[in-house]
């Protein structure tokens, strides 16, 4: 099987591990085998730091697939050290807010010099993956610029601003209502042809428990890349990131509020919307309890906690399961 899955960060990571899995892949690592995995990649998140191209999306699935990551973070990598970020502080040098582990910014200085001397995004993730073989394709979706912002009203003047959704995430953990959320320089940007062509021969497309609005929503919102999944033979099978009314993890429910969604699975399911009327999906799984009706869309309900490797290759088996059906139809 050809299988692309669309991904953010964290989750996306986590749900690659039993993609690979349910295709009898090791979970961590690389091994010969006829399947192909490709993950597209947001890149809203991406940011300059200190001089330093930041990619957290891209890297929390390369760490995770190489078993590098802070497992209880679910970020950065393992036995991190943070001398710079101290060193950094006794500078007084800004942002503070967000920090750089030692060894994951030779992640970031390496990726930094590529990009300045004309390496495209996707020819750096895949030098960086030469390193830490995943087994799995990681593509950003855009070799462009494109960055998350969030509009808000600022705590401390009360005044409504734009900031980096990494401010409005890290630094002030969603707290300040989100009034708009927009991937700025989305609109110019254009898909990689990599990830163009790895949806067009893809067997099956999934769309992992991802934040909808800046993970997934931000795939969408770069032009030609939802027309890609729109002509793509091969299924499109989403899994929903609200379980119980309650995104999986992060601050989900805070992103859908701010483009006037419910944090529900249907409501998910109904912001994706069918092919058959200018959506993305075919088919989409929901929690085991939870109710979906998303016209157009065959909808299953079955488990969806990613507890372990073992619990999310089932997860990913039920989305082949399911692709079968609505290809068979």
């Amino acid at each position: 099987m050809k299988v692309v899955v669309l991904v953010g960060g964290v989750g996306g990571a986590r749900f690659l591990l039993g993609v690979k899995a349910a295709l009898g892949l090791p979970a961590i690592g690389e091994a010969e085998s006829e399947h192909e995995v490709t993950a597209v990649v947001n890149v809203g998140d991406d940011v300059w730091m200190h001089g330093l191209r930041v990619c957290p999306d891209l890297d929390t699935c390369m760490y995770t697939l190489a078993d590098a990551i802070d497992a209880q973070k679910g970020w950065g990598r393992v036995a991190e050290t943070w001398s710079v970020k101290e060193e950094l502080a006794a500078y007084g040098a800004e942002p503070s807010w967000f920090g750089l582990g030692d060894r994951d910014i030779a992640t970031h200085l390496v990726r930094s010099r590529m990009l300045r001397a004309g390496y495209s995004l996707t020819a750096v993730t895949e030098a960086l993956c030469d390193r830490w073989r995943p087994g799995v394709r990681l593509l950003p979706v855009t070799d462009d610029r494109v960055e998350t912002h969030v509009a808000i009203d600022d705590p401390d003047s009360g005044e409504g601003r734009a900031v980096h959704f990494q401010e409005w995430w890290v630094r002030h953990r969603a707290e300040p209502k989100a009034h708009a959320i927009v991937p700025v320089g989305a609109d110019d940007a254009k898909p990689s042809q990599d990830a163009l062509d790895a949806i067009e021969h893809a067997d099956v497309v999934l769309l992992a428990p991802s934040n909808p609005v800046v993970s997934i929503g931000t795939l969408l919102a770069v032009p030609g890349f939802r027309d890609a999944l729109r002509k793509t033979s091969a299924p499109v099978v989403g899994l929903s990131p609200i379980v119980g009314g309650k995104p999986l993890r992060g601050m989900a429910d805070a992103c859908l509020t701010a483009i006037g969604e419910d944090s529900t699975a249907e409501a998910v399911g109904r912001h994706y919307g069918a092919r058959g009327s200018e959506g993305v999906l075919d088919g989409w799984l929901v929690h085991t309890g939870d109710e979906a009706e998303v016209p157009g869309v065959e909808t299953r309900a079955v488990p969806l906690l990613m507890s372990d490797v073992d619990a999310t290759a089932t997860m990913a088996l039920e989305a082949f399961d399911l692709a079968s059906a609505v290809k068979q139809r």
